[in-house]
């Protein structure tokens, strides 16, 4: 049956396991907008399953036997499609209600969109958790940096349908994955690689329902490729960007921070580098703190690491959580180890620095992926950094292997006689 066969099969298996997903997650999740997005997705899924199957079974040629055939129908189907209809659904206006089986997007969505309303309107994208007039509730926080609020700008501006976050972020993600492959030189992605980073219901639903994990996720990677192809300034801002929009990526950038030290050695350009880095980040979270630095600490540090005036309701089977719940003594163990998991990731890196962007794609999802299993308040949902950036190993990968073809002497009967 030769490797086609092997991945074929394995294919089968991959969207059947997606749908296994999608299908209950329709029937039974409390979520209207996970089951609105498992209604779609299951079709995608089991489109793609019969699709695998059938070039198992059959020979021919053309276009429908490609592989990606399935890829593009979850994109539109599995992806696009939940989020028109949900952008749509907004409309109803059933978003702070406390009832989750009525939200067309997920929390996330409302509160960044606030925190862009809040910045023009007070200085600060932070509700004031102390000035409150009641108990506060896990919706009163937005547990992002500053320059999360600029993808609820649209909405605060303008209104309507079209202005949805979740619209600003694909528009996002798509330009920096697209940004990113033409630094590469457009290598073409492994079909694999697709299945991480599009077919997986860990991206596809974000896609739908959410999106603003996708972003950091697209600004990630950019950054990787803008270190590879030598230009670290425009690194270093889009790295000061990640860490002012979501301090849980921070494993990433940490990464990322290494294999441009370890690779460009000029002062001159590290310098650069660094002083962009500095000066972006000071930028964008200087003015929020001098409005009401209490809000930021409370909002951005303390309310994710557990320590706020409520805790975060963020579960999931995963070891820092599990044991994060046993009581106070638990969650400082979990605190104490996802502190471990930060020095030794750090020694890792200090003895085996990356020295490709795959390398450093491949090291960032695994430190990404140790914090998410080990943070006190985390989501299986997260589990989607990993799973992207390994994608976007596979397709670095790609890219430097043309670029070690190309950069090969040709063959000594190829070169003219003088």
């Amino acid at each position: 049956m030769g490797d086609r066969g092997r991945d074929l099969k394995l294919d089968v298996a991959i969207y059947l396991g997606c749908a296994a997903f999608a299908i209950p997650t329709a029937i039974g999740s409390e979520f209207y907008g996970y089951k609105i997005w498992g209604n779609f997705a299951s079709v995608a899924y089991l489109f793609g399953a019969a699709h695998a199957i059938y070039l198992l079974t059959s020979t021919g040629s053309g276009w429908l036997r490609s592989r990606w055939v399935p890829v593009a129908v979850v994109g539109c189907v599995g992806m696009v499609a939940p989020l028109i209809m949900l952008i749509f659904r907004r409309l109803t206006g059933t978003d702070w209600l406390i009832t989750p089986f009525s939200w067309a997007a997920q929390p996330e969505v409302w509160v960044i969109e606030r925190s862009a309303q809040l910045l023009f309107d007070t200085g600060t994208p932070y509700v004031d958790i102390a000035a409150l007039p009641r108990p506060p509730e896990v919706n009163d926080y937005t547990p992002y940096g500053p320059a999360m609020a600029i993808f609820g700008i649209p909405r605060a501006l303008l209104g309507g349908a079209l202005t949805d976050a979740r619209i600003m972020f694909a528009l996002a993600t798509i330009a920096t994955i697209a940004l990113s492959l033409k630094l590469l030189g457009w290598p073409k992605p492994p079909v694999r690689a697709a299945h991480l980073a599009i077919v997986s219901p860990l991206t596809a639903l974000t896609f739908a329902v959410a999106g603003p994990d996708l972003a950091i996720i697209g600004l990630i990677i950019l950054s990787g490729a803008l270190a590879a192809r030598g230009k670290t300034v425009w690194c270093g801002v889009v790295l000061a960007v990640v860490v002012s929009m979501k301090l849980s990526a921070l494993p990433a950038v940490v990464v990322i921070l290494f294999y441009v030290v370890t690779t460009r050695a000029g002062g001159t350009s590290l310098l650069r580098f660094g002083t962009a880095i500095i000066g972006v980040t000071a930028l964008l979270n200087i003015p929020v703190l001098i409005v009401h630095p209490g809000a930021f600490v409370e909002h951005v540090i303390k309310f994710p690491s557990g320590t706020g005036m409520i805790t975060s309701p963020a579960a999931s089977p995963l070891p820092g959580h599990l044991i994060a719940s046993t009581g106070q003594v638990g969650h400082v163990v979990a605190l104490v180890l996802l502190g471990l998991t930060a020095l030794a990731l750090t020694i890792w890196l200090f003895v085996h620095p990356p020295a490709t962007g795959s390398a450093a794609m491949l090291k960032a999802a695994i430190g990404l992926g140790a914090a998410i299993l080990m943070v006190p308040a985390s989501r299986w949902g997260y589990l989607v950094y990993p799973l992207v950036l390994w994608a976007a190993a596979m397709t670095f990968a790609v890219a430097e292997r043309a670029a070690s073809r190309s950069a090969q002497p040709r063959d000594q009967h190829s070169i003219p006689a003088r």
